[in-house]
């Protein structure tokens, strides 16, 4: 998982409450447990005019230029700002990777339905909740300025302005050094990688009986 440290990033605007994740990834694209891939069709049905396929050549599909993610001036955003919870709907893990996989690194957002909110930390998003009110500068100031950048310093829990004025956030401290370190949870489980071999020496030293064969599955075959 990549590490977030600090990010310096062009902000995207989807101004509208309870988008899903179905907005996010339709459920035609969920085939794959891949994490890759996903990008091209984030947002598909609003992005793009005809019906979205999986393996399809979405470079030869008709952009719906409407849609904020297709026009240039948010081209290249890392940095995505959103109404009220965010991430409603199915628990599809595929909704974080699509994200991820587009190039956003940061959501803000008044609110997050709970298991996509977990589900970012998770894949290396950082998702940050910030009242209401903020957001809602936020939105107005990327209307009135094209190439709005924010800056996401994970490290002192800021998100600073283009004026150098800083917002506080919270994050779970281990969530934050999870992140911090670009730890998922089989990450996690690699750093105790040694205590785990130490442990299985010591039960194969305590139970031979439980290896015969030398696999843990023939110990029925062979009783």
């Amino acid at each position: 998982m990549k590490k977030f440290i600090t990010e310096k990033g062009l902000v995207v605007p989807v101004d509208r409450a309870n988008v899903d994740t179905d907005f996010i990834i339709p459920k035609q694209f969920l085939k794959s447990i891949k994490r890759t891939g996903f990008g091209v069709n984030l947002f598909d049905e609003h992005r793009y005019l005809d019906k979205g396929l999986p393996d399809a050549d979405n470079s030869q599909r008709p952009l719906n230029m409407d849609f904020v993610l297709n026009q240039p001036r948010y081209q290249g955003a890392s940095i995505l700002l959103a109404r009220d919870n965010f991430g409603c709907g199915s628990s599809r893990e595929h909704a974080p990777w699509a994200l991820d996989d587009y190039g956003f690194r940061a959501i803000l957002a008044p609110s997050f339905a709970d298991i996509f909110f977990n589900n970012c930390f998770k894949n290396g998003l950082l998702p940050i909740v910030l009242s209401k009110e903020i957001i809602s500068e936020l939105f107005a100031e990327v209307a009135a300025k094209p190439g709005y950048q924010l800056t996401v310093n994970l490290t002192e829990q800021f998100v600073i302005r283009p004026d150098g004025t800083s917002i506080p956030f919270a994050v779970d401290a281990f969530r934050k050094h999870c992140l911090l370190n670009g730890l998922d949870d089989i990450g996690l489980t690699l750093e105790d990688a040694e205590h785990i071999k130490q442990f299985e020496a010591n039960w194969r030293q305590a139970a031979p009986w439980y290896f015969a064969n030398g696999n843990p599955n023939n110990r029925a075959k062979t009783a």
